[in-house]
């Protein structure tokens, strides 16, 4: 029985609420003050504070965040001195052959490029390889260069660059493409490192309230491993908690002859809490390092034109036929698309599905840049937003990293989560994490109050498109009801009788008080099937 406090039921506010849970689903709800009875029922305090459904992220890279956070993690740093501090730290720990890691943001280097002679300064003997936050560019240093043949030579590869120092040399930045010409020679992470990283991935989401979530790549992608495997392994051992939706990888060099492929992976790795049952598209990059793909070009320094619009990794042709293929099979689509060209050439592929091809929940992830005359295509065309919206602010790496390259116009045109809203989209929502922190409730702070909080430290300290703002209400169903339909849990994300009891306790009410408090807001427990996998 989960009493004293108030629900968030998926969809509404209630000011008070108790909660009867039998046998992993909620058996009864009392609201306004009405008083529940159970004999034998134990109860759960809410102290004033609030009961909701356990959130569920729509776009996270679990067993890859937690590997992480076995190697060399970086994400508790935020600058270039206190980076190679940890990398110098861990190489004395670790003797192993490659360093390995990652996490750093771009925002603490200058052009968002970091240098190998940094490295080389603190690991002289021993290839380091360190993928940044966005998993968009990579950081190695000179031995690792050395080994990969990389020279001022070596070409750009056609789906990424070689960072280069004034001489054309390669200087210790490789993005997108380019970060297999590294990758390719890392060591194989071991299934015993793969299944230590996804419960520490598990149990890091549970202790921020996520009780289920979208893995939105499994596969081979860019020096990260296959998560598949280890997947399948827990859910065989029943060591996976939550229910999980892989997204299994779209390979961009390949066309539609990988859809039996598909076909057959998904029948290998489904099983018991674990369904493969997504193909992800990466249809373009990042704004930051100027792959993201653009209806027009990049501007250079002084705001000039220049001739780079970005990259269309799939080709558009291709991924119009390939989306209604995939549909066929009954496959969702989830496609990473940042760029408004890449929102628009992902737009441009669903509108090729017939009525059943819609009715399998297809979305589109990130949708920085947002053409005005695109927002009501979403819902024309039944696909849902799926929005990190902790990136919605002017932190360090909007306005230093994307602002002066895009222009005053396009500037205006991202994240239009309030946009999507009132055009009639379907809002889902997830972290991205390890790109950006996993946390709810800081994604919320973010989406209601479009200004940073404490893990991404404001550049100004100004609401960033604040007409973009959603109400908090609106932005939590996002993240429960909602990420969890996409999920296809119509029994979870919600708060009503018969439903799963997913469950989160919240310490504090945030729907009352100041809405520049709700990022103060900590989870107190997170229940699975009634039963509680997370105690703060």
């Amino acid at each position: 029985m989960f009493r004293n406090g108030a629900l968030f039921d998926g969809h509404r506010h209630h000011a008070n609420a108790e909660v009867l849970v039998v046998e992993g689903r909620v058996a009864l709800v009392a609201l306004d003050g009405a008083r529940l009875e159970a004999d034998g029922a134990s109860e759960v305090d809410l102290a004033g504070g609030l009961l909701a459904p356990g959130f569920t992220d729509a776009h996270v890279h679990v067993v890859q965040g937690g590997v992480e956070r076995i190697r060399c993690d970086l994400t508790a740093a935020d600058t270039r001195e206190e980076y190679l501090a940890t990398v110098a730290a861990y190489a004395e720990r670790h003797r192993g052959a490659w360093i390995l890691g990652g996490g750093w943001s771009m925002s603490a280097f200058p052009g968002g490029t970091p240098v190998a002679t940094d490295l080389d300064d603190v690991v002289p003997d021993r290839p380091v390889f360190l993928p940044n936050r966005d998993h968009h560019g990579a950081w190695v240093n000179s031995r690792a260069l050395e080994l990969a043949g990389i020279t001022r030579e070596t070409p750009d590869p056609p789906d990424g660059r070689i960072e280069r120092d004034t001489a054309g040399h390669p200087s210790g930045t490789l993005h997108e493409g380019a970060m297999h010409l590294v990758s390719r020679l890392l060591p194989a992470t071991t299934d015993a490192e793969l299944d230590a990283g996804l419960l520490a991935g598990q149990a890091y989401l549970h202790s921020v309230g996520v009780t289920s979530w979208q893995d939105a790549i499994i596969g081979d992608y860019a020096g990260m491993d296959d998560a598949g495997p280890a997947y399948l392994r827990a859910a065989r051992a029943g060591t996976l908690r939550s229910h999980v939706v892989g997204a299994l990888w779209w390979q961009r060099d390949r066309g539609l002859e990988q859809i039996a492929d598909l076909v057959a992976r998904r029948a290998e790795l489904t099983h018991g809490r674990f369904r493969a049952s997504t193909v992800k598209v990466m249809q373009d990059g990042v704004a930051e390092n100027y792959t993201a793909a653009l209806g027009e070009p990049y501007l250079d320094r002084c705001g000039h034109a220049t001739a780079n619009a970005g990259h269309s990794f799939v080709d558009p042709s291709v991924l119009r036929a390939a989306v209604p293929a995939l549909a066929r099979e009954g496959f969702q689509v989830h496609v990473h698309a940042i760029g408004d060209r890449g929102v628009s050439e992902a737009l441009d592929a669903f509108a090729g599905l017939d009525a059943a091809g819609r009715d399998l929940r297809h979305h589109i992830a990130h949708l920085q840049l947002v053409r005005p005359d695109d927002l009501p295509r979403f819902a024309e065309l039944g696909v849902t937003a799926n929005i990190q919206a902790l990136w919605a602010c002017y932190d360090e790496q909007m306005v230093e990293l994307t602002l002066p390259f895009i222009g005053a116009d396009r500037a205006r045109w991202q994240y239009p989560f309030g946009g999507l809203h009132r055009a009639g989209a379907r809002l889902v929502a997830g972290s991205d994490w390890p790109v950006s922190s996993p946390d709810p409730m800081l994604a919320l702070h973010t989406a209601v109050t479009r200004r940073a909080c404490d893990v991404r430290a404001p550049a100004r300290d100004e609401p960033f498109l604040p007409e973009q703002a959603l109400d908090l209400g609106t932005a939590f169903a996002a993240y429960t009801s909602g990420s969890a339909w996409v999920n296809g849990r119509d029994d979870a994300g919600v708060v009503r009788v018969g439903a799963t009891a997913d469950l989160v306790v919240l310490d504090r009410n945030p729907f009352v008080g100041h809405e520049r408090e709700i990022a103060d807001t900590m989870v107190r427990s997170t229940w699975i099937d009634g039963h509680c996998v997370y105690e703060r």
